[in-house]
Formats: C-alpha cells, sequence, structure tokens
C-alpha cells in the first residue's frame, strides 16, 4: 500500500511540473510543456524509472526513441537498462542508408526515418516518446520498426492527451501493441 501511495504522490507531482502553454506551437494548440519535468531530478528519476521498469516486463532488447523530446526519456531509460538506443528521427537528418516512413502529426506532414541498420530483424524493440496526442507519430514509429524488422515490445510515453483519442488511433492500426503512458490528461 505504501508503495501505491508513493507512486501516486510522484505522479502528482509529476502532473503539476507540466504547464499548458496555450497558442503554441501555433493558434488553437495547448502545448504542455515537459521541460519542467525533466528539470527537477525527482520527477525525471521517477518517470525513467518507471518507464525502465515496464520496458523491462514487456522484455525489450533494445529502445527507440522519437525525435526529440522521446530522446531524452529513451536514452535514459536504454542506460537504466544497460541497452542500446535506436533513433528515429525527421528526414534528412541521418548520414547513412535509412528507411523512411510517412509521419503525419498534428502540426505538418513529415518523414520518419531510421538508420537500415538500427534494429535487428526480430529484436524486441520499445518505442518511447514524449507524448501520445493524435497517435499519428506512433503509428508512424511503429510502422517504421516493423519495416526494418524489429518486433514492436511496447510503445511507451509520459503524457497522453486522452481528449485526442491517440491510443484508440493506435490500437485501431496496430491492436496488438502494448502501450504505456504515465501521465493522462483529459482535456
Amino acid at each position: 500500500m505504501r508503495m501505491d501511495t508513493e507512486k501516486n504522490r510522484m505522479l502528482e507531482q509529476c502532473l503539476e511540473k507540466i504547464p499548458e502553454v496555450k497558442d503554441f506551437p501555433k493558434p488553437g494548440i495547448g502545448f504542455k510543456d515537459i521541460t519542467p519535468l525533466v528539470e527537477d531530478a525527482e520527477c525525471f528519476c521517477f518517470v525513467v524509472d518507471e518507464l525502465a521498469a515496464w520496458a523491462r516486463e514487456q522484455g525489450a532488447e533494445i529502445i527507440t526513441g522519437i525525435e526529440a523530446r522521446g530522446f531524452l526519456f529513451g536514452a535514459a531509460v536504454a542506460y537504466t537498462l544497460g541497452m542500446g538506443l535506436a533513433v528515429v528521427r525527421k528526414k534528412g537528418k541521418l548520414p547513412r542508408e535509412t528507411v523512411c516512413v510517412l509521419a503525419p502529426n498534428e502540426y505538418a506532414v513529415e518523414h520518419f526515418e531510421m538508420h537500415t541498420d538500427s534494429i535487428k530483424p526480430g529484436q524486441k524493440v520499445l518505442i518511447i516518446d514524449d507524448l501520445i496526442a493524435t497517435g499519428s507519430s506512433s503509428i508512424s514509429a511503429i510502422e517504421l520498426v516493423q519495416k526494418l524488422g524489429g518486433n514492436v515490445a511496447g510503445f511507451a510515453a509520459v503524457v497522453e492527451l486522452a481528449f485526442l483519442k491517440g491510443v484508440e488511433a493506435i490500437h485501431s492500426v496496430y491492436p496488438g501493441v502494448a502501450l504505456k503512458a504515465l501521465i493522462r490528461f483529459d482535456e
């Protein structure tokens, strides 16, 4: 019971560290800013430990972080677990041969890329991003890992914007992928 109480206290503390910035990056958007959470050592360590524990439960063999804020958590989780980190970048940012997928999101139509040798065929990959919004970036990252022959062990995020129904969108395309978000915003 004490562990659940402490976990709930920490989740509440983390939630309080995420302010909403109105009309960023464009009018009508309420941007959830995770930088204060990352700046707070106790919150950052808690989030990394929670994501790492879940990645371990999923049997991950490598962590994948999505540009750019997914790198913050993905790298820390990979280090915590003693694993490598494969990166998902926007098109044109990686220097060697890549595989590319269309990655539309709330703001623009983009492309995601990974190096062709980032994931070994059959490797269990846990994908990490800062948040799940509409699910489009998540879906694109899952597609990219699968194109490289990886098995998606799960998709984890710090925040879920539940009102945008991203989890439902991901499950409609990839119903078998386990999803985890630590903090949920219903509005």
